[in-house]
């Protein structure tokens, strides 16, 4: 719901689980003076833009400078500015907006701003998703004459003031999502992804926990900046004591003057009820609103991909046979990795050769995916479209195509195609549609295996409209986003595609952290987690297969290991999870994560809850020794205190010889109140490390 007050110039977007108040001074850019909890219908706005005003004290202005949705330099503001641009002939350009019109539509709110002096207009958008409790907010500026940008944010947000620190999220290849708890202090927390892709090292989010706040209880406010390119967070605290969050673009990554710059989208939302508020509304939009389903009733089929297994040893013979050894363990589509063109024997050769390689496939790709369809399961196929080996057919041809310098630094053997160009993407989408158009290929797993070598946002726009160029023409094909893994997952990315592979990391125990604390802004549905090989190929690892199996299982599973090693007990245990998985994917997939507050910091639990709550599964992993010897109880949330519910121990058999107590849980399925699980908790039977439990839940 949105309300006006144009006379006062305050404006408010409310849902049932938050208000958002912007208000200005006369004609000036507003600010937000409220973000939080639900305000009473009659609350006057004037008042309460007042009631916020700052004192003023020796050593300060007379006045203290608006901290607006685009903090201006030219009004004396002390931080940093949200707009910074100069002329075609250099000159640094201090604009000043003033205030021209608004539109109202449902939901939503667009602020209109002028600076006449200096020929500029500056747009902001708000709109409120009131199922999702998301505000997707996005800032424009045009010129009469053509300016470069330096910095433009998003919507500035003010940070809250009973909050002791903020959360953002590191990373590296094979180990993604690493948080970081930084305090707030005097000055700023400056993060800058320049890349030219979203990123392993600087996830583009950033929570902001309220003073106490949990995973299940206390204030939170959360960012997503929705951009594949390149990122740049900015969390200042001024000498006044007042917070400015702001998010946009890389800097420097327009280099060609323009008329007009628009940032990517700034997701926004808050929660009164723990940091599960914020993830479960970021959950609910990703998947509900932002991701494309070409098939959206159709059930997220079980994954295999070939890479693990095979790696650039591609024998029609052999991976038939994997392949109906995957199809035996339960898997429904099989995807053809890295390998299968050009003269693609290793990984220094043939990127952009996208040609079927005769020498591997004398009959072409028919017989395997003819063999998969047999099987009754689905094929998918790599491709990794914005790269190009030096030694290619395409690089001889064209070494003008490729983004930068003869002298670059190489990575992975590999340069990046210039996807600004029309002419590059127009032979990218010819040698890819030529593929998809002459086999039966339901799946693209698109790789983006190096950085930039250098930030330029021409380069994403030219790969965000070659995917939507192959989406319109295969509309049914779905698009896995992976790049090294974890390296371009955003709200950008998946709204051209349907997957993310998290990681190029196998071993469970890395995914149960990773998945954890990805839980924060990504669903199960699009979120891709596969049982690897007995082995880890990445960590050297040696893990159970059930472990393995659980882990998958809490996202949209797959395999990914040479099937052929599995021993009869293993092959058992696995098809044993993955026929579990299937039988619950109707409602596990459409499941709220809930991340649980552990007693023991060795345990990593989550209960995914139904959207109608009348179900619930919770997976305990424990990822190493606990310091103590019996198991803490681990209290669950979002029950109704007065409902019973029969609680049953899933993978009971799974309990070691170790574990001799005589427990209820054990023994069978037991009844309980909410209060209680949620007061008290679960009590589980004792395990090693690198184990799960998994305890299913209905309402009664």
């Amino acid at each position: 719901m949105l309300k006006v007050r144009p006379v006062t110039q305050s404006w408010r977007l409310d849902d049932a689980r938050m208000t958002l108040v912007l208000a200005a001074r006369r004609d000036r850019l507003p600010e937000v003076v409220y973000w939080g909890v639900p305000l009473p219908e009659h609350e006057d706005l004037a008042t309460l833009y007042a009631a916020g005003a700052l004192d003023v004290t020796g050593g300060m202005l007379d006045e203290n400078p608006d901290l607006s949705i685009c903090p201006e330099a030219t009004r004396t503001f002390p931080g940093q500015p949200g707009l910074i641009l100069r002329g075609q002939d250099g000159t640094p350009l201090l604009p000043k907006f003033c205030f021209d019109r608004m539109d109202i539509r449902d939901g939503g709110l667009r602020l209109h701003y002028r600076d006449a002096e200096n020929g500029l207009a500056y747009d902001a958008d708000f709109v409120l998703d009131d199922d999702t409790h998301v505000i997707t907010a996005r800032a424009t500026l045009r010129a009469d004459s053509p300016v470069h940008l330096h910095w433009l944010a998003a919507p500035v947000i003010p940070g809250p003031q009973l909050s002791d620190e903020m959360i953002d999220f590191s990373g590296r290849w094979c180990g993604e999502f690493q948080p970081n708890r930084t305090p707030w202090s005097a000055g700023i927390r400056y993060r800058e992804n320049r890349t030219g892709r979203t990123g392993h090292e600087h996830f583009p989010g950033l929570i902001v926990p309220g003073r106490g706040a949990t995973n299940t209880q206390g204030e939170a406010w959360a960012f997503h900046y929705g951009w594949s390119g390149g990122h740049r967070m900015i969390a200042e605290e001024l000498p006044d004591g007042r917070r400015q969050i702001q998010f946009g673009h890389a800097a420097r990554m327009e280099p060609e003057a323009s008329t007009e710059f628009r940032t990517a989208p700034l997701y926004l939302t808050y929660s009164s009820d723990g940091l599960n508020g914020c993830a479960v509304g970021f959950q609910r939009h990703v998947r509900d609103r932002i991701v494309p389903w070409p098939d959206p009733d159709r059930p997220r089929p079980v994954h295999y991909n070939c890479w693990e297994a095979v790696y650039f040893d591609h024998d029609v013979p052999k991976l038939q046979d994997i392949a109906t050894r995957a199809a035996g363990l339960g898997a429904e589509r099989f995807v053809l990795d890295d390998g299968w063109f050009g003269q693609r024997d290793d990984d220094t050769r043939s990127l952009s050769d996208w040609q079927v390689d005769p020498r591997k496939y004398p009959d072409g790709l028919d017989p395997l995916i003819a063999h998969v369809h047999g099987l009754g399961m689905t094929f998918g196929i790599w491709f990794e479209p914005e790269m190009i080996n030096p030694d290619s057919d395409l690089h001889r041809a064209h070494p003008d195509w490729a983004l930068g310098g003869e002298d670059q630094t190489l990575g992975r053997n590999q340069k990046v195609l210039d996807m600004a160009n029309p002419e590059v993407r127009d032979f990218v989408y010819g040698r890819m549609a030529a593929i998809l158009s002459a086999h039966d290929i339901d799946y693209i797993k698109w790789d983006h295996n190096r950085v930039l070598p250098m930030p330029d946002a021409a380069q994403t726009r030219g790969s965000y409209a070659l995917l939507d160029r192959l989406r319109e023409a295969f509309p049914k094909v779905e698009i896995e986003s992976c790049a090294s893994g974890g390296g371009r997952i955003d709200f950008g990315i998946l709204a051209r595609t349907h997957r993310v592979w998290l990681s190029d990391s196998n071993d469970a125990l890395e995914r149960l952290r990773m998945q954890h604390e990805a839980a924060l802004f990504l669903p199960a549905a699009i979120t891709g987690s596969h049982v690897g090989p007995r082995h880890c190929h990445t960590s050297g690892r040696h893990l159970d297969i059930r472990f393995r199996a659980w882990v998958a299982a809490q996202r949209h599973m797959g395999f990914e290991m040479d099937p052929r090693e599995l021993t009869e007990d293993e092959a058992k245990a696995l098809k044993r999870v993955t026929d579990w998985w299937k039988a619950n994917r109707g409602w596990l997939l459409a499941a709220d994560i809930l991340r649980l507050d552990s007693a023991d910091p060795a345990v990593l639990a989550e209960q995914q809850m139904a959207r109608d709550a009348g179900r619930f599964v919770v997976f305990a992993g424990k990822a190493a020794t606990s310091a103590q010897i019996a198991p803490r109880p681990l209290r669950l949330t979002r029950l109704d205190p007065g409902a019973r519910y029969r609680i049953d121990l899933t993978n009971r058999a799974d309990a070691p010889g170790l574990s001799r107590g005589a427990m209820a849980l054990k023994d069978g399925p037991l009844t309980l109140t909410g209060s209680y699980l949620m007061h008290h908790g679960v009590t589980l039977p004792w395990s090693f490390p690198e184990t799960m439990w998994v305890v299913e839940g209905v309402r009664l």
